[in-house]
């Protein structure tokens, strides 16, 4: 892959074999982060877990100090007074039976988190094979699947974002845009980390953290040091 002058300037700021202390892996991403749009932050976090197994997922949520910097559109699925109160609470779209087929014939995916009350589990079951290939599936891990609804769309809106392995055992997640201040980044990863630390399974052999790296959306990574966190 060819990469542009930018990120080349970019990345002869960065030693690649350095594991570099939070703060300064912050300022070296933000300073990278030169495109025209205001770039998301990620971290992309390596475990030492074996994802195939149930007792070795890492999956959950985590309420971010400073939010993500990007509006999130939340769908509720729920009945009766659920309803009013989720669209009360900040929810873009609250509804129960009717959103099915809008969502399975018409390929509607206006929303970027979905909400369900236990009783609408069964109703969004039966969207589980478009739902569950975005990652939009409800799960009582993440707080998505609760009658508190007023609680899940005021997290969600405030910054709550789900993390969870994929198939390589890796965590992909935003903690901010490049907007952000140094601190404010900072904050988010270490409360994101924090989550991740505590979330270790029981049955996780040897070490856990494997690599973490911070990047732009347009630059090269940064390697930030494990140690920090063991």
């Amino acid at each position: 892959m060819k990469h542009g002058k930018k990120y080349m300037d970019a990345a002869k700021a960065i030693d690649r074999a350095t594991q570099y202390e939070v703060a300064d892996a912050v300022a070296l991403v933000k300073k990278s982060a030169t495109a025209k749009f205001d770039e998301t932050i990620e971290a992309h976090i390596r475990l030492g877990v074996d994802g195939r197994h149930a007792d070795q997922q890492v999956r959950g949520a985590v309420v971010l100090p400073h939010g993500t910097g990007k509006t999130v559109r939340v769908l509720v699925f729920a009945k009766g007074p659920k309803v009013d109160e989720a669209l009360a609470a900040g929810a873009d779209y609250a509804g129960g039976e009717e959103l099915v087929p809008r969502i399975q014939k018409d390929g509607w995916f206006e929303f970027d988190v979905v909400v369900a009350t236990p009783d609408m589990m069964g109703v969004v079951g039966r969207l589980g094979r478009v739902l569950g290939p975005k990652g939009l599936m409800p799960n009582p891990k993440a707080g998505t699947v609760t009658m508190d609804v007023t609680k899940a769309v005021n997290e969600i809106k405030a910054g709550k974002i789900e993390y969870r392995l994929d198939k390589t055992n890796i965590i992909h997640v935003p903690v901010g845009k490049a907007s952000f201040s140094e601190e404010q980044l900072a904050d988010n990863f270490q409360a994101l980390m924090a989550a991740i630390v505590k979330a270790k399974p029981a049955a996780a052999k040897g070490q856990y953290l494997r690599s973490i790296t911070l990047t732009s959306t347009m630059g090269p990574g940064v390697k930030v040091n494990t140690t920090r966190f063991a």
